[in-house]
Formats: C-alpha cells, sequence, structure tokens
C-alpha cells in the first residue's frame, strides 16, 4: 500500500518536466515575429559596448557585449538570478521615440529587465520558442516617454542581439 503514494509522487514530479518544455520552431511564436527576426539578424545592427547610453532607441536591431554577471555591475538587481557561467550586460535610452506598446526581442535565451523610473516594468506578454533561428524569445512592455535601462542576465554567449521594435 505505501508503493502507491511513491509511485503518484514520482509521476507527479515528471509532470513539471513536460510542461516546462518550450515550443520549437518559429511557426510556434504567439504572434507574427518576422519583423523582430529580421532586425536580430540584419547585418547592419548597431553595436553598443557595455553600459552604452543611446541618446534614442535605434529602429534596427542591436548586439550588446556582455560580461559575467560579478563583473556586469547592473544598475538593478535582476530579477532572476543568473546561472553559474552565463552572461549579462546593459545600456541605457534617453527615450523611446514616443510612449507605447514595444517589443523586445532577443537572439538567446535570457532574462530580460526593463527598468524606468526606478522599477523593473512587466512584460504584458510573452513569448519564445527554441529552433528558430535568429530568436529566442520576445516580450510586450508598455514603456513612457522616458529614460530606461535595458538589462539582460543568463545568456550563455558574450554578446546578445536585441530589438526594441513598436509593437505592431
Amino acid at each position: 500500500m505505501r508503493a502507491s503514494p511513491f509511485i503518484a509522487l514520482v509521476l507527479l514530479a515528471t509532470v513539471p518536466a513536460r510542461a516546462a518544455e518550450e515550443p520549437s520552431g518559429c511557426d510556434k511564436f504567439k504572434w507574427n515575429i518576422d519583423r523582430e527576426r529580421a532586425a536580430l539578424t540584419a547585418p547592419d545592427r548597431v553595436k553598443l559596448a557595455f553600459g552604452d547610453e543611446a541618446a534614442a532607441l535605434p529602429s534596427i536591431g542591436m548586439t550588446l557585449d556582455l560580461r559575467a554577471p560579478a563583473d556586469a555591475k547592473l544598475p538593478s538587481p535582476p530579477e532572476r538570478a543568473p546561472k553559474e557561467g552565463t552572461f549579462a550586460g546593459f545600456t541605457s535610452f534617453k527615450a523611446p521615440p514616443k510612449a507605447g506598446i514595444y517589443t523586445v526581442s532577443l537572439s538567446a535565451g535570457g532574462w530580460v529587465d526593463l527598468v524606468q523610473d526606478g522599477h523593473a516594468l512587466k512584460p504584458k506578454a510573452f513569448s519564445g520558442a527554441t529552433d528558430c533561428d535568429g530568436i529566442r524569445k520576445t516580450m510586450k512592455y508598455e514603456i513612457s516617454a522616458s529614460p530606461f535601462v535595458l538589462q539582460v542576465s543568463g545568456i550563455k554567449e558574450k554578446s546578445v542581439s536585441i530589438a526594441i521594435l513598436p509593437s505592431e
């Protein structure tokens, strides 16, 4: 009789692993990502050095150099602690072109924190998929027309492509 609860616990423990599997393929994103994917893979992406401050939000994709989390000295603690062996970085923008909903997309898996007016913005929507060349995740944020900081962490590579585009 005691084996029955044990078996039930083992079966329940395997359910989250299946539920946590992310969809695979570009067609599995919750919304069309063609524009974001093109910005993330364009050869003319703006290159941002670690900690750069941009006067305006570029209308094209960007690449950001990253550092080990201990060396990154992010302006705000990330909402999710970075894993060992990953990289982090940040850049700031004096203002987006105008207030509104923007998609923030990354070429690799990782954590995004948008910090504006001293607090982290919460995404309005999120979508991600594996096995889609050039894009791994995209989120929608409501950004006001004031300075903000983009922080990324938990990235496995030493640089990441980022696109921050007005949502369609």
